[in-house]
């Protein structure tokens, strides 16, 4: 399928607002901070209420912000972890999806400000995500939530964080989840798969990008071997809570996504994996620009209904 006709003003964009920047890996991880910030929306979606906290870590506190929904409870639990390549973004830039989040599903969203790389290297975000949703499952009730109901879920390499939030739940017997959302979750690093080919740039995340990434998340290559860096090395996925994936064509994470997606069934876990075949990665993030987003994100909100019920 063709790149959507509504991504081609982005792609133009994008393009020409990055043209007089340095390559990423000659520039300041302060500046590549600076430069991936947006302004936040005029009119931010309405939940019943916003509250940043701090929670217990295995380095320090966590900040989080949990959006409650109208309604009574307990509720149901959705632990986010967002995306930004383990080096970029924070509550802000994520705050708007966690909003939708929040209303569309009718879930307590408890969204986990993690560690960043280079300052913090792997495995300070998964330590830092797994602590939150431990944390915050056995003190569910004080929160309003219903442990019984949790789910994780992520965009891009929040998406690898909560597959692997998802992997060491079920190794170490706790928290038990419902569910797993990965959005265009990163999987693994090893680059060559066709849709790293065919996407290597032009379409908003580029192959360098995602090298740069993990050569600041990881310590030492031989980390890429462990399963909580790269799911995709995880023997045995059984067990696994059930999962929605939700890839782009024009992604260069689309196949690893997609072959996580296969393992997770062939192993006997319920998914269900949805391409938007004409999108770039990011695009759940832009519903109010695509409508493949706005699908995207109806879907979303009904597989995680359909979890928590």
């Amino acid at each position: 399928m063709p790149l959507h006709p509504q991504v081609l003003p982005l792609i133009e964009m994008l393009n020409q607002s990055m043209a007089g920047l340095p390559a990423n890996d000659v520039m300041e991880i302060a500046t590549v901070r600076e430069v991936s910030l947006a302004p936040p929306p005029a009119n931010p979606t309405p939940v019943a209420r916003v509250e940043d906290r701090r929670l217990p870590g295995p380095a320090g506190e966590i900040p989080v912000r949990i959006y409650t929904p109208g309604g009574t409870g307990p509720l149901p639990l959705l632990m986010f972890f967002h995306g930004g390549g383990f080096v970029l973004c924070s509550l802000e830039t994520h705050d708007e999806l966690c909003r939708g989040l929040c209303r569309d599903s009718g879930a307590l969203v408890v969204s986990v400000d993690y560690r960043l790389a280079p300052e913090a290297k792997y495995p300070a975000a998964a330590d830092d995500c797994y602590a939150a949703t431990l944390w915050c499952a056995r003190n569910a009730q004080a929160l309003g939530a219903d442990p019984r109901r949790i789910a994780v879920a992520g965009d891009s390499a929040g998406g690898n964080l909560a597959a692997v939030t998802a992997l060491r739940a079920r190794d170490l017997g706790a928290p038990a989840l419902c569910h797993q959302l990965l959005i265009y979750p990163v999987i693994h690093c090893d680059f060559d798969t066709p849709s790293y080919r065919e996407n290597a740039q032009g379409y908003f995340l580029t192959a360098e990008a995602m090298r740069w990434f993990w050569s600041h998340y990881l310590a030492h290559p031989g980390q890429a071997s462990e399963p909580y860096a790269c799911p995709s090395h995880a023997s045995d996925l059984a067990g696994l809570p059930p999962a929605t994936v939700i890839t782009a064509g024009y992604d260069p994470l689309r196949d690893e996504a997609e072959d996580y997606a296969a393992r997770l069934r062939a192993a006997g876990v319920s998914v269900r994996l949805q391409r938007y075949a004409g999108m770039i990665h990011g695009f759940v993030s832009m519903a109010d620009v695509f409508d493949d987003g706005r699908a995207a994100r109806e879907l979303i909100a009904e597989q995680l209904r359909d979890a928590f019920a």
